[in-house]
């Protein structure tokens, strides 16, 4: 088989692998690429590459296979690295396609235009694998190996792959032997004695579920029904079993209430977490004196916590042999799945009463959305208070976040999840700081028209570092900027608008954005709906450097 050109062979491996819309920045460097995407898929002309990388992110997280980001050489595979860290840290499948100066000046060093030191190089430190394509001949066979990597399979995680490929060499007709790659087979299973005789010998049992249980949600579910035990979760973690299951306790371990149900348990089962620092008190959480750990990557085997047993491998393959082993021989005590409903609806307690009438936001969101919808979160006070926590999530596709922490993010993901699942409507969850990082994405919004509500946060700044320097009683810096008159931003590119001053406000603004079925910008003005009645701090410890 032969194809025109290196976009015609582009498009047709990524047809193979599910995508039908591809996002990036075009540029002299890739207009093959983009001129092929955009007659026979769709390509979303972001406005930074950074953005690209985070709305293929974003439709690989929603749709659960693949997403593309197309981006220029030099400094736009360097604007797009950040976003790649990200989908590393995610281990999202995201195939990153960058141009590169002609073969024939290849690392030259000439000053080529678009030309880097070691483009390459940075390439391979912030994604899963890089690299270049050299020959026509090569570059059908590399791009479905990244394909693959990039998608994983049993045994093996996923992320992000970059290639670079010379612009000559787009332009060249290209030759395909033709086939998708074959997946690898399914992964042995490993030893799981030791495991099956901690679990079975467990009274009052806890499961700590991460990212690593996306894909095994059933399989989890039927082993805490089967065994009686309470789950906790991380961020990542979260709707692989419904929370509004009577077990979930969710992403609170580290609450109060969540701790004391750790003190209280003999045994947690952690799968697939990285034990993050902000979600266990910088590692100072009460883990019970038992600890099993079930996780793909070898190395996370008692990396944080000490454990009494491990094995490293697909939560998927290990689930169902350990709910077969406490149906035939568990030991959790009757009293044990009261405990933790019980816990389940104190942590929430407590929480609403520290958010006030921001709870009923959470609610009014609920409420507004069908069940199953793209929740999008950038890093601002509404996601690390109710929106990581509080508001119910049903499955892991519909939990998009940024799982590395930085800000800005939220408005690219939610681009990509929205064109991933258009059937149903998507929320972005953002603050003014946060959108302000890559604001030129609410012109893409206006243009492609998703179905998207994006919900700002406005209160002027960084809440949730004014917030910290407030409460440590020191002088702001940093966190007080300028805000857009969002009204205004709406109506001068045609988005339509709404703002929600006070909680009464919630229910109906929310309802109607959701029910317009395309992108709406809604604002919700924190000068004037007030305060949380405990203003909200992140979990990270700050030394006190205050001379008394």
């Amino acid at each position: 088989m032969e194809h025109a050109d290196g976009g015609a062979l582009l498009v047709q491996v990524l047809r193979e692998a599910g995508v039908d819309t591809v996002f990036g920045v075009i540029s002299v460097h890739n207009l093959p690429l983009v001129e092929a995407v955009s007659r026979e898929l769709r390509f979303v002309p972001v406005r930074h590459e950074a953005s690209a990388v985070n709305a293929a992110d974003g439709y690989a997280r929603a749709s659960g296979g693949l997403g593309c980001a197309l981006t220029s050489t030099g400094t736009g595979a360097g604007n797009a690295a950040g976003s790649l860290i990200e989908s590393l840290s995610a281990a999202t499948s995201v195939l990153h396609v960058t141009g590169q100066v002609e073969s024939e000046f290849l690392g030259s060093g000439r000053g080529f235009i678009h030309e880097t030191k070691d483009q390459l190089g940075m390439l391979r430190a912030v994604s899963l694998e890089a690299h270049t394509i050299t020959s026509v001949e090569e570059s059908a066979d590399v791009l479905r190996s990244a394909v693959r990597t990039a998608l994983g399979g049993p045994g093996r995680a996923g992320g992000p792959v970059s290639l670079e490929w010379p612009i000559d060499l787009q332009y060249a007709p290209q030759r395909d032997a033709g086939g998708a790659a074959a997946a690898s087979g399914a992964a042995d299973l490993p030893d799981l004695t030791e495991l099956i005789e901690r679990v079975t010998a467990a009274q009052r049992p806890l499961v700590w579920a991460g990212g690593g249980v996306t894909d095994a949600g059933p399989e989890l579910q039927e082993l805490l029904e089967t065994w009686g035990a309470g789950l906790l979760t991380s961020n990542s973690g979260r709707g692989a079993v419904p929370e509004d299951h009577p077990l979930v306790v969710g992403n609170y371990a580290a609450t109060p209430g969540g701790c004391r149900l750790l003190e209280e348990a003999d045994l947690l089962l952690s799968i697939g977490t990285h034990f993050r620092s902000n979600e266990t008190r910088d590692y100072d959480l009460p883990i019970p004196a038992v600890h099993v750990q079930i996780d793909l990557d070898p190395a996370a085997l008692g990396r944080v916590f000490p454990i009494a047993a491990g094995v490293a491998a697909d939560a998927a393959t290990v689930l169902p042999a350990l709910a077969a082993a406490v149906r035939d021989g568990g030991a959790v005590v009757p009293q044990w799945r009261e405990r933790v409903s019980e816990a389940r609806a104190g942590v929430r307690a407590a929480q609403r009463e520290g958010l006030g009438d921001h709870a009923l936001l959470a609610d009014a969101l609920r409420a507004a959305l069908p069940r199953r919808a793209p929740f999008v979160r950038d890093v601002t006070i509404a996601s690390s208070s109710w929106g990581n926590r509080l508001f119910e999530v049903y499955d892991p596709r519909d939990n998009v976040f940024p799982r590395g922490g930085g800000i800005g993010q939220g408005l690219g993901m939610g681009l990509g999840a929205a064109l991933a699942r258009p059937e149903a409507p998507t929320v972005v969850v953002a603050g003014d700081g946060g959108l302000a990082v890559h604001l030129g994405e609410v012109l893409t919004l206006a243009q492609e028209k998703p179905w998207l509500v994006l919900l700002v946060f406005n209160d002027g700044g960084y809440g949730v570092l004014r917030n910290m320097q407030e409460a440590r009683g020191v002088e702001r810096s940093g966190v007080d900027l300028t805000t857009p008159d969002f009204s205004a931003l709406a109506a001068a590119i045609g988005l339509p608008y709404a703002r929600i001053g006070t909680a009464e406000d919630a229910a109906p603004v929310l309802r109607d954005a959701v029910d317009r079925r395309s992108a709406v910008l809604v604002e919700v003005d924190l000068a004037s709906f007030g305060p949380m009645p405990r203003p909200f701090t992140p979990p990270v410890k700050v030394p006190d450097t205050r001379r008394s």
